[in-house]
């Protein structure tokens, strides 16, 4: 292995102090800020995404983001707007990634600035509770089918079913899933 120069020991200490930024708010302030904002940026992240438990780590990931920041704000009003800022573009960038990565159905991110979009935050979490009522086959012939558009042979191979018995196995997971949303609305649910 060969020595380091003084000068890439200088640039190496640059770049680490560069990764290392100091918090640009001491510790009494923060929580004070924190105590004040939290609980509202949690209940705006839970209803954006339609999952507590994302909202919790999107909460976590915007105080550090909001803590390393090197911008100057110039008080509480500004502070807070910067804060919601930066969870929303969290949210974006998930949402990103699950459209080029899908993972569940219902991933298209909200239009936040619709009044609407509570209402199908609520739809799409009725629609996770009723998928997670399916048995793995039928979520997993159901996304395939809608999400991905994949033909009924790709199913049958994908999942190693023959083509001929796709058709009545994805009708009966529609039909089922159809049960269990019509129970999320007060209809009723019935069993296959």
């Amino acid at each position: 292995m060969r020595e380091l120069t003084l000068s890439e020991v200088e640039r190496l200490q640059a770049l680490a102090g560069e990764e290392d930024v100091a918090f640009e708010m001491d510790e009494e302030a923060f929580r004070v800020f924190y105590d004040r904002t939290a609980r509202a940026l949690w209940a705006y992240l839970s209803r954006a995404t339609g999952d507590p438990h994302l909202a919790d780590d999107l909460l976590q990931e915007t105080y550090y983001r909001f803590l390393r920041a090197r911008v100057a704000l110039d008080g509480d009003v500004h502070r807070r707007n910067y804060l919601f800022r930066i969870a929303t573009n969290l949210m974006r960038d998930g949402y990103r990634r699950a459209a080029v990565r899908p993972q569940m159905v219902g991933s298209e991110p909200p239009d936040i600035a619709d009044p609407g979009s509570e209402v199908r935050t609520e739809q799409r979490a009725d629609l996770a509770r009723a998928l997670r009522k399916l048995k793995p086959r039928e979520r997993q012939m159901l996304w395939l089918a809608y999400a991905q558009g994949s033909s009924h042979r790709e199913i049958g191979e994908a999942l190693g079913l023959k083509t001929d018995s796709i058709k009545p196995l994805l009708f009966r997971a529609r039909r089922r899933l159809a049960a269990l949303l019509g129970g999320a609305s007060g209809g009723s649910s019935r069993e296959d």
